[in-house]
């Protein structure tokens, strides 16, 4: 990061920063993309099986993913205020606190997996998958929220090519484990949809890994010395994490976990009519890398102009963000509407399963124009610190207005699935408009 004095020169470094973070978000999210595809081509049980699986496992790893996020503005806002001393302690604290979550998640759904699926009106095979394709994924979160954390801190100075690399790196390994353990190459046997969760957890070790090594011997991260002098696990930098982390977790859950709720509720309906939501949730999850990658670049960009209290630099950070936003929903719709067909038939080769994944596609269209606008907005005010009525916000559109909505439709209009999703749009577009709102008012408020 460094300081701007023109649009001209922003735009350049907003861009810079955006590209390696947009490719390694569209690179994350190709790992689900790959599980979803290629589970799908093993049976359409297995697509259902891993779409119920990551409907549990996506809230609550983006969730506390949110928390590790806190990490960003962080150090942003350290760099931009010229105190590099306090960063070794802050990733360490970070990594310590980061291990701490991963413990406690896979304790948590040691006791609460099997209760929450037998509640599920499911197929015994598609349980059966989505049981043990979330206790492989679970031998990986340790070093998932590890990797995150680095890669926060990475993303915080600026240098978003590194975990670009990582993730470029690791993508095509992924995609080849997949193809062992889903098919059963190698002599080994035929996990089908569970076989992704063996390769993704296999992949996080991976990226871990990498992302430790390039934090000690690559420069710029090197100089810092993260590692020179341990420091004892502390409370106080962890209750200052999660005093920025939680609310930003906790919106990020909501979020999530709407969707999940969705695909929950939608248990009653045929495997096929899953397989088929799970598909465009799938590819409309991909396109939505776009706006959040423009969320993150904001991040970084304002957290480092209000570290150095040049807030008007922040401000217009946040406009060009927005602006992106706008393109970036016109985009992705006419991508949706233009591959709707060619999209359907890269799950499934069922037909029954092509023609529902087409309808859902639809309707994915509209999900992406409110999407697409907030999003950004979100990334703009977690730079200022302002997470609080973010929280407050997502728990309101998405699940105030969002899910009943769907759920009335679906139960009470012939929308029937479908109706899901219109409450998804319309808790969507209420989000977005509250938080251009809260936006506003922020950035007045930093002005004054």
């Amino acid at each position: 990061m460094y300081q701007t004095s023109t649009i001209k020169e922003k735009i350049k470094l907003f861009s810079i920063i955006l590209l390696p973070i947009l490719i390694t978000q569209i690179s994350l999210n190709l790992m689900t993309f790959f599980d979803t595809v290629m589970s799908g081509r093993a049976g359409a049980e297995d697509l259902a099986g891993v779409a119920i699986g990551s409907s549990l496992w996506v809230p609550v790893s983006t969730g506390i993913n949110g928390i590790v996020l806190a990490i960003t503005p962080i150090i942003a806002q350290v760099i931009g205020s010229k105190r590099n001393e306090d960063v070794p302690n802050i990733v360490q604290q970070g990594i310590y606190l980061a291990i701490i979550l991963s413990i406690i998640i896979i304790g948590f759904g040691g006791f609460v997996l099997d209760p929450v699926l037998s509640l599920m009106d499911l197929e015994t095979d598609v349980r059966n998958i989505a049981k043990h394709y979330l206790i492989a994924i679970g031998a990986g979160i340790i070093p998932l929220f590890i990797f995150n954390t680095i890669r926060c801190f990475m993303d915080g100075l600026g240098q978003t090519r590194a975990s670009m690399i990582i993730i470029l790196i690791s993508l095509p390994l992924n995609i080849f484990f997949n193809y062992i353990f889903i098919f059963g190459k190698l002599g080994l046997p035929a996990f089908g949809g569970i076989g992704a969760g063996i390769a993704t957890s296999l992949t996080y070790w991976l990226v871990s890994g990498i992302s430790l090594l390039v934090l000690i011997r690559v420069h710029p991260f090197s100089k810092f010395n993260v590692f020179a002098k341990w420091f004892k696990p502390a409370l106080k930098p962890w209750s200052y994490q999660l005093k920025i982390g939680l609310p930003i977790g906790a919106a990020i859950f909501f979020e999530t976990s709407i969707f999940s709720a969705v695909t929950l509720l939608m248990s009653i309906y045929s495997t096929y009519t899953i397989a088929a939501h799970q598909a465009a949730l799938n590819f409309a999850g991909l396109l939505y890398m776009i706006p959040l990658s423009v969320g993150m670049a904001l991040t970084i960009t304002i957290g480092f102009e209000v570290g150095a209290q040049r807030y008007k630099d922040a401000r217009t950070y946040g406009y060009i963000g927005m602006s992106g936003g706008i393109f970036i929903a016109i985009f992705a719709s006419c991508i949706l509407y233009i591959l709707n067909g060619p999209v359907a038939t890269l799950y499934n080769s069922n037909p029954e399963v092509i023609e529902l994944t087409r309808q859902f596609i639809y309707f994915a269209i509209f999900y992406q124009l409110a999407d697409a606008f907030g999003a950004p907005i979100q990334g703009a005010l977690r730079g200022y610190k302002d997470v609080n009525i973010t929280l407050v916000i997502a728990l309101i559109s998405y699940w105030a207005i969002g899910l009943p909505t769907g759920w009335v439709l679906a139960n009470y209009t012939p929308l029937e699935p479908f109706g899901y999703w219109v409450g998804i749009i319309v808790g969507l577009s209420f989000g977005a408009a509250a938080l251009l709102w809260r936006l506003i008012y922020i950035q007045r408020k930093f002005s004054q």
